[in-house]
């Protein structure tokens, strides 16, 4: 018998200050890794997906970003004034 599966994990990269896109507060986000790994007999073996997003602490929206939005933005953390950045991911707009 195999047994196979898959296991998700949470990484935190960065706390950024933006607007949030839902409710409009200036308020700290946190921008996160999440990679789901391909598992076999309960040993992660290789990552099957990543995916990165930012959670506003005020309201809790999440909002998806891409894998170079989210190096800008830790770029970004790690370089701005105190380690916080000012500013706000890209958004598609809705039609």
């Amino acid at each position: 018998m195999i047994i196979f599966g898959t296991k998700g994990y949470l990484y935190q990269l960065a706390i950024l200050t933006l607007v949030c896109g839902q409710c409009g507060n200036p308020a700290a986000h946190t921008l996160r890794k999440r990679v789901t790994k391909f598992t076999l007999f309960f040993v992660p073996l290789f990552p099957i997906s990543t995916k990165y997003l930012t959670q506003c602490t005020f309201c809790g929206a999440e909002q998806k970003v891409t894998k170079e939005q989210a190096d800008h933005l830790q770029t970004q953390s790690t370089s701005g004034p105190s380690g916080q950045a000012h500013g706000q991911p890209q958004q598609h707009d809705r039609f």
